[in-house]
Formats: C-alpha cells, sequence, structure tokens
C-alpha cells in the first residue's frame, strides 16, 4: 500500500524555525516527483514548494520564497521541508504529495499530485 506520512508540525513563535518530514512506504520516491501544500482554515489547498525527481526543477511559492527550503533523501524515501523565519500567516496544515511523472509542476498545481499524506499542523504563534 503506497503511503506517505508528515511529522514535524507543531507550535512555533514567530521567527522560528520547524523541519517537516515526509516518510513514504510501499513505493520508491527516487522516481516522483514531490511537494509540499498547506491549507488554512477557510482557504483553499494551495502548493507551497516542490521538487523534480532529479532535483534539477526546483520551485517556491511567493510566499515562502527565502524562507522555505524544499528537499529529499532518496536513500531515506523521505522528504523535508525546512521552514525558518516563520510568520502566523504560514499557519495551516501541511501535505506532502507525490507526482509520478517526476516533475515539479508549473505553478506547484495540486491537480498534478497523484499520492498524498495526511496532514500535519503547523501552528505560528505567540
Amino acid at each position: 500500500q503506497l503511503r506517505l506520512v508528515e511529522s514535524g508540525g507543531g507550535l512555533v513563535k514567530p521567527g522560528g524555525s520547524l523541519r517537516l518530514s515526509c516518510a513514504a512506504s510501499g513505493f520508491t520516491l527516487y522516481h516522483y516527483g514531490i511537494g509540499w501544500f498547506r491549507q488554512a482554515p477557510g482557504k483553499e489547498r494551495e502548493g507551497v514548494a516542490c521538487i523534480s525527481s532529479s532535483g534539477a526543477s526546483i520551485d517556491y511559492s511567493d510566499s515562502v520564497k527565502g524562507r522555505f527550503t524544499i528537499s529529499r533523501d532518496n536513500a531515506k524515501n523521505t522528504m523535508y521541508l525546512q521552514m525558518n523565519s516563520l510568520k502566523p500567516e504560514d499557519t495551516a496544515v501541511y501535505y506532502c504529495a507525490a507526482e509520478n511523472l517526476g516533475g515539479c509542476p508549473r505553478k506547484i498545481a495540486l491537480k498534478r499530485f497523484d499520492y498524498w499524506g495526511q496532514g500535519t499542523q503547523v501552528t505560528v504563534s505567540s
């Protein structure tokens, strides 16, 4: 069974950092493009970052560019999202996803991603 399981969410103060992890099981992430998304209460799910299977293509939403870093460790079958300089507006449920064509879709389009994790809550508050 294909699964993605996020971890690392929690409560952090503004300006703080968190690292989210997403472990894959039942399939090998090496061939997949991967992405991180988030959904705040009352808002649509939005793309945050993606990276292609080769690592050659990486994209970030404007709202997180320069603060978040997406990475992958194919040996561990795990992806990461390092989040620095967190702001209250970063508060959301964060989801990881995998895209079976191996790309980093333009505008980190949700519909291109095939497999999703269950989400982890990130709350930025003083």
